[in-house]
C-alpha cells in the first residue's frame, strides 16, 4: 500500500515530511509557513536537544527545473556554513593536544613565516583577524586540488594590514589556511576533508562531506535556485551589490576571484567532486549538521572532545584592536572566534555561549551549549539577507517558543 506521505508528494510539490517530538509542533508550523509565506522552494530543518532528535523535517522540491521532490536523504551545498564544520576539525586537534589556539602558526608551519606573518596566532587567523582574506596570485581548481602547491601560494601571501588590528571576513581563504594547518599537526597528515570524514561524519554515521566523492549520485543533490536581480537589490542593497562588483573591493577579492565561490559548482555533477574548499563546499543534510553541533553542545563524548576545548568555543569572541567592524562585509558587530561565528547584536542566535556558522543563501548550523541544542537549516532557494534569513529566523523563534514551554511544563509544581 502506498503511504499517505508518498501520495501527498505526488500531488503537492511542497509536501512536508518528517517528524517533531510532541511539544515542538511550532517548528513544523514555521517550516510549513516558510513555503506559504516566505518563498521557500525546498529545504530541511533538524534540531537535537540534549542528544535527542526532536525535529527532523524536509519538504518542497530539490530541483526547480525538474520539480523533483526533496527527499529524506537529499543533500545540498551550505556555502559558508561549512566554516563551522571545518572549525570542528581544529577543535578535535586542540582536544588531542596537537594544536594550541594561542600559538603562532609558524610553529606548526615554518614556511608560513613570510611577508609579515611571523607573529600571527592560530586564534587571530580563526577570528578573521590575520589580514589574509584575499589571495593575490591566480588560484584555480588545479591549484586548490594540489594541496602542496596551494600551501606554497598561501605561505607567500602578505597580510593587508597589521595582523590583529582589523577584522575582514576570510570568505574562502580561511578554510585553505585551516586545511594546511591541520595537515601539519595531524600525525597522519590528512587533508581537512578526509579528517572530517574520518573523525566526525563517519563516527556519527551521517551524510555530510567537505570533499564530495564521485560515488554520490546527482539524484541525491539539491540544486540551488538563485534569487532574481530585483530580490538581490532589495535584500542586499544597491551599495553592497556595487561593492561586490568592484574588482578592487575587499568583498570582490575575497569571494569572487582566486578562486571564487564558483569553483565548487559543476554543471555536469551539480557540485565539484574530490575538491576541498573548507570555507564553502560542505554538502550534507540538515540532520547531519544538527547532529554534529548537538554533540558539541552536550559534552562531545562521541567525538572524544575535552571540556576545556568546549569551554573555549563557548567563550566570548575577542575583538581586534580596531573593534568588530568587518572590512570585507562592511558591517558592525559581526563576531568570530576559533573558526566559528558567535552571536552578536548584528546576528543573534541561541544563547551567549553559542557558536556556529551561517552560509550565503540562508543555511546555518550552530551549537548552543547553554540549552544543549544542535540546530541546522538548509535550503535550495538562495535568500538575500546578510544577517539572518527570514526562514531561519522563523524556525529559530518557533524553537525558542517550544523550548520555553517545554521547560515550563517540566518545572516542579
Amino acid at each position: 500500500m502506498q503511504s499517505q506521505g508518498n501520495r501527498a508528494s505526488q500531488f503537492n510539490p511542497f509536501a512536508i515530511h518528517g517528524h517533531v517530538r510532541p511539544g515542538f509542533e511550532a517548528v513544523r508550523e514555521a517550516f510549513t509557513g516558510n513555503f506559504s509565506k516566505r518563498k521557500e522552494l525546498g529545504g530541511a530543518c533538524s534540531v537535537y536537544v540534549h542528544g535527542e532528535k526532536v525535529v527532523d523535517l524536509w519538504g518542497g522540491i530539490r530541483n526547480k527545473r525538474t520539480a523533483e521532490s526533496w527527499e529524506q536523504d537529499t543533500m545540498v551545498v551550505v556555502h559558508s556554513a561549512t566554516k563551522g564544520l571545518a572549525a570542528m576539525t581544529l577543535a578535535i586537534a586542540h582536544s588531542r593536544g596537537w594544536l594550541d589556539y594561542e600559538q603562532r602558526i609558524c610553529e606548526y608551519w615554518p614556511e608560513f613565516a613570510q611577508n609579515g606573518k611571523e607573529r600571527i596566532t592560530v586564534r587571530q587567523l580563526l577570528a578573521h583577524q590575520a589580514g589574509l582574506f584575499a589571495i593575490n596570485e591566480h588560484v584555480d581548481a588545479s591549484v586548490v586540488a594540489d594541496l602542496d602547491r596551494l600551501a606554497v601560494v598561501l605561505a607567500r601571501q602578505k597580510p593587508e594590514w597589521e595582523p590583529g588590528t582589523r577584522q575582514a571576513y576570510h570568505a574562502l581563504t580561511l578554510g585553505f589556511y585551516e586545511g594546511e594547518l591541520l595537515r601539519r599537526v595531524d600525525p597522519q597528515h590528512r587533508s581537512l576533508g578526509q579528517f572530517f570524514q574520518d573523525e566526525i561524519a563517519s563516527r556519527l554515521a551521517e551524510d555530510i562531506y567537505i570533499r564530495l566523492p564521485e560515488s554520490i549520485p546527482n539524484s541525491r543533490l539539491a540544486t540551488l535556485a538563485p534569487p532574481s536581480m530585483i530580490e538581490m537589490l532589495h535584500g542586499l542593497g544597491f551599495h553592497f551589490m556595487l561593492d561586490a562588483m568592484n574588482p578592487r573591493s575587499n568583498f570582490h577579492r575575497a569571494l569572487v576571484v582566486n578562486p571564487g565561490t564558483g569553483i565548487y559548482q559543476d554543471a555536469q555533477h551539480v557540485y565539484a567532486r574530490n575538491l576541498e574548499v573548507p570555507s564553502g563546499n560542505g554538502v550534507g543534510t540538515a540532520r547531519a549538521i544538527a547532529h554534529a553541533y548537538g554533540v558539541f553542545a552536550t559534552g562531545g563524548r562521541e567525538l572524544a572532545l575535552r571540556q576545556s576545548t568546549l569551554d573555549l568555543l563557548a567563550s566570548p569572541a575577542i575583538p581586534p584592536t580596531c573593534g568588530f567592524y568587518d572590512e570585507c562585509m562592511k558591517s558592525e558587530d559581526v563576531e568570530f572566534s576559533l573558526g566559528f561565528m558567535k552571536p552578536g547584536p548584528s546576528w543573534p542566535f541561541g544563547s551567549a555561549s553559542s557558536f556556529g556558522s551561517p552560509g550565503a543563501g540562508g543555511s546555518i548550523g550552530f551549537a548552543d551549549p547553554g540549552a544543549g541544542i544542535g540546530y541546522a537549516y538548509v535550503t535550495s532557494q538562495m535568500g538575500t539577507h546578510l544577517t539572518g534569513d527570514p526562514r531561519d529566523v522563523a524556525l529559530r523563534e518557533a524553537l525558542n517558543f517550544a523550548i520555553a514551554h517545554d521547560v515550563m511544563e517540566h518545572q516542579p509544581a
